[in-house]
């Protein structure tokens, strides 16, 4: 009985430690992707820039509805895959999301695609203190 209480507490310790691992190898991937193809900046630079820029939420329509960086244009990340030849290359591209997770797989995207000036938003939309747009409807 004992040996049996044993085993299985190993095996949950061998689980909890393979989820660990995966959670951090998965954590460290994004971060090496978003360095190696953009440049994380913070609101303050992003508002700057801005005006320069070609500035994608990367967002659903839904969410985009509800409320947007004012100038951004909506070009969710499966849509973004397809029409990427619609984004200049010789403009900087602003990107942003909720949290820079897909973000970080847009510019690694378009950076195998040859864009070179990409920026993510900081911690997203959703710590956004700039300018918004809601819709209407």
């Amino acid at each position: 009985m004992v040996l049996g209480i044993s085993s299985g507490l190993m095996i949950l310790n061998f689980v909890i430690l393979f989820i660990l691992l995966v959670w951090i190898f998965s954590w460290a991937f994004q971060a090496y992707r978003r360095k190696r193809y953009a440049t994380v900046i913070d609101q303050e630079t992003f508002r700057s820039g801005m005006r320069k820029a070609q500035v994608i939420d990367l967002r659903q329509e839904s969410e985009f509805k509800k409320g947007h960086i004012l100038g951004a244009r909506n070009l969710p990340y499966p849509y973004l895959r397809q029409q990427y030849g619609e984004l200049r290359k010789d403009l900087p591209v602003y990107l942003y999301d909720d949290t820079m997770t897909i973000s970080t797989q847009a510019v690694s995207f378009l950076g195998k695609h040859g864009y070179q000036q990409l920026f993510i938003l900081k911690d997203g939309y959703r710590n956004w203190e700039g300018k918004t747009k809601k819709s209407k409807y």
